[in-house]
């Protein structure tokens, strides 16, 4: 994933920059960039690695290097950003978030001559934002050269774009993100998190609508592009990766998650499977809000029978290697033993992908002396990887447990029956969780169905991406 923030203004916004880039640290783990523009000094622009170092501390030295009443910036999963770009459009900053699945085939198409190249980064691809900029700069203004990015990319693009005049940002075409306005006397910002910016003093002011392009200037913003019809917002920002505070097309991730949480134990209960437990729990930390709801609706205590110790290991996903991160996800890991021995225990959990770290955890708990462990994931089963962002995006759909359980149980023939597998009132739907129990040491599991999630999010259904889960568009 990926998260930026700009802001302009009358007097200098570099920390409101600094600042608002940094609450966006929850959405990326490995590059962060910063881009200023003074009109005395020009363009100053700096990116960092964040893998091993967060974002404030990386970029807190280089403050007093930054002057500008207009800046950007930008946490990242992928490559590094901004860009600073100097073409027939003029010189500007551009960052990006978004995945484009047919990179490769746009530069043999469009930059194949020999009046093109590009900076190869050290895994030989092309940097993600510097092709974006590159289709834009096939048209004669950045207004059309941006739509004419978006139409030529398979994938989701998102953009933001300083320039002398201001800062323009785009909505991928189908508002997968959200991209948020603030306004205050000092000037305009824009953000994917509206927490961010009202951290900083600005008001909610406008939500972009797919595929729209604004300006923003110190005075307000305008509109350069209008808004289509269709929308396919991502699900998961509510369900995962979406901050607590934030609210997206009128509804807040937190109210959201309990939401969700509630109506998981209200249909458990209907359908007559809430097992007995002493204490329900959310896997830390993102499944707490989730296990909350469920703990009010079934009437069951919720309690912490483990805690995650994060002062030295914020992100378990942070190191590349997979065994490192597993064993990062054991150390993090603190028990209490008072509310797990002996204890029958209902964990809820924002989602489960691979499942390896969640093995690791039922160990631990038995270990503790848990009496039994029950698993509920707060979202569908997944089968498909992310087209589209970074979330459940993997080198092979297998990788994903739900999968590789349909796999071994049925072979290549499975893939015909996903949605039996996905749907637990039918047998494949049963035999794969019972599959699942087996193999991860869970005494039950259960996931939310898809209509009791889109329920939980509370907006039209038909304006929510749910690929990961149907592999419909």
């Amino acid at each position: 994933m990926g998260g930026f923030f700009g802001a302009i203004g009358h007097e200098d916004v570099t920390l409101d920059v600094f600042f608002g880039t940094d609450y966006h640290s929850h959405l990326g783990t490995r590059r962060g960039g910063m881009a200023l523009y003074d009109p005395q000094r020009g363009f100053r622009r700096q990116i960092h690695n964040i893998e091993n170092t967060p974002f404030r501390t990386k970029f807190e030295k280089d403050l007093n290097s930054f002057h500008g009443c207009a800046g950007i910036g930008c946490i990242s999963d992928a490559d590094p950003q901004p860009l600073l770009i100097r073409s027939h459009l003029g010189l500007y900053a551009i960052s990006t978030v978004g995945i484009v699945n047919n990179a490769e085939a746009l530069v043999n198409r469009y930059f194949s001559d020999h009046d093109h190249q590009f900076m190869a980064m050290s895994s030989g691809a092309v940097n993600t934002s510097e092709l974006v900029s590159s289709l834009i700069c096939q048209k004669d203004d950045l207004i059309s050269g941006i739509r004419y990015a978006q139409e030529q990319i398979e994938g989701s693009m998102t953009i933001l774009i300083l320039t002398p005049d201001g800062i323009i940002a785009a909505r991928d075409r189908v508002g997968r993100l959200p991209v948020l306005v603030g306004q205050s006397e000092k000037g305009c910002c824009v953000s994917f998190e509206s927490f961010a910016y009202q951290k900083l003093g600005y008001q909610n002011a406008y939500e972009l609508g797919p595929g729209e392009i604004v300006r923003l200037t110190a005075d307000g913003w305008e509109t350069l592009a209008p808004a289509g019809d269709e929308m396919k917002i991502c699900a998961f920002l509510w369900t995962y990766y979406g901050y607590p505070n934030s609210t997206y097309q009128g509804m807040n991730v937190e109210i959201m998650r309990y939401r969700n949480g509630e109506v998981m134990a209200r249909d458990e209960a209907a359908k007559g499977t809430m097992p007995d437990v002493d204490f329900v729990a959310g896997m830390p930390d993102s499944g707490v809000p989730h296990a909350i709801g469920f703990a009010n609706q079934s009437g069951k205590p919720f309690a912490r029978p483990f805690v995650k110790y994060t002062p030295t290991w914020p992100r378990s996903f942070m190191p590349a290697n997979q065994n490192v991160r597993n064993q990062v996800a054991k150390m993090k890991q603190i028990p209490v033993p008072e509310l797990i021995e002996g204890k029958k225990l209902l964990f809820v959990d924002d989602s489960i992908v691979r499942g390896t770290q969640l093995r690791e955890t039922v160990e631990f708990l038995c270990e503790a002396g848990a009496k039994e462990v029950h698993m509920r994931s707060a979202c569908p089963p997944l089968m498909y990887g992310c087209k589209f962002l970074n979330f459940s995006r993997s080198n092979s759909e297998m990788e994903l447990l739900s999968r590789k359980t349909i796999q071994k149980l049925e072979g290549e023939a499975g893939k015909a029956h996903l949605d039996e597998y996905a749907d637990a009132s039918t047998e494949r739907g049963q035999c794969m969780l019972k599959a699942i129990c087996e193999e991860m040491g869970f005494d039950s599991l259960g996931y939310q169905s898809l209509d009791g999630l889109l329920e939980a999010i509370g907006i039209d259904r038909e304006k929510v991406c749910t690929y990961c889960w149907t592999g419909k568009e």
